[in-house]
């Protein structure tokens, strides 16, 4: 298959004349633009001056100062809004009390809570450290600041998604896939699981099967070690959002992602 100007430039750099052609080539330029040196840092400027992201920010300093514990804190939507976002569960705000007794568990208990949940989950109480520090680690100014920093961040990656469904998750996937060797980690992670499934083609049905068996169709198809290639990322990186668009748009699978197979 001869590569079109505009593909050969979201594969290999340059610059193309002609606009995109299809949905998923549209994905793939997307992907290539989000990850220039400037591109973030635009972005968030962008929001620190958005109006609904400077009311949320206002809102979540508002409940913070008035919240009286821990636990009165990680209920209130106010700071939910800002605070899941940040820590990279936004996901999860229809689940309060999960996100209560989740973040306020015990990190180092290998059998607790956390460790039959989603991964991010544990990352997220590692970071904020509440069950030694309760209230103080949530109102801590640096913690503050990272967590305002993590939430411009995600507004910034949430606007991608708008034009081009799941370009958030595959950057967080280019990010954050080489820590990872362990299939049952990936499993465990929503968002590495939702791009490493959706980057093979496998169905979403695969859900209902034992663990054991996700693991399996997955290892079947994909090296782990491969996830240590920032080529061979960046390609899966690639394959899911061509997927991700073209199942958008209804329409069967483009004949690029043969070309990333």
């Amino acid at each position: 298959m001869q590569l079109s100007a505009i593909l050969a430039s979201a594969l290999f750099g340059g610059s193309a004349s002609s606009t995109a052609s299809g949905d998923a080539t549209s994905a793939l330029l997307a992907l290539k633009r989000a990850q220039t040196d400037t591109a973030e840092a635009k972005g968030i400027a962008a929001e620190q001056k958005d109006p609904v992201t400077i009311t949320a920010l206002k809102q979540f300093d508002t409940a913070l100062a008035k919240a009286k514990d821990v636990n009165a804190a990680l209920k209130d939507p106010r700071i939910l809004k800002v605070l899941l976002p940040a820590l990279g569960l936004s996901d999860q705000l229809a689940y309060p009390g999960l996100v209560q007794k989740a973040l306020t568990a015990d990190p180092k208990d290998t059998k607790g809570l956390l460790a039959s949940l989603d991964g991010r989950f544990k990352a997220a109480a590692q970071t904020l450290d509440l069950k030694a520090k309760g209230l103080d680690g949530l109102k801590d100014p640096a913690t503050i600041q990272k967590l305002k920093d993590g939430f411009l961040e995600y507004q910034y990656k949430a606007g991608l998604d708008e034009q081009n469904p799941g370009l958030s998750d595959a950057l967080y996937f280019i990010e954050n896939a080489g820590a990872e060797s362990n299939i049952y980690n990936i499993l465990g992670n929503s968002v590495l699981r939702r791009v490493v499934t959706g980057a093979l083609g496998l169905p979403d049905a695969i859900a209902v099967q034992s663990v054991e068996a996700q693991a399996r169709a997955i290892t079947s198809r994909l090296k782990l070690a491969d996830l240590q290639d920032s080529r061979k990322v960046q390609l899966l990186a690639q394959r899911y959002v061509m997927a991700r668009a073209d199942t958008s748009a209804g329409t069967a699978s483009s004949p690029l992602l043969s070309l990333l197979a």
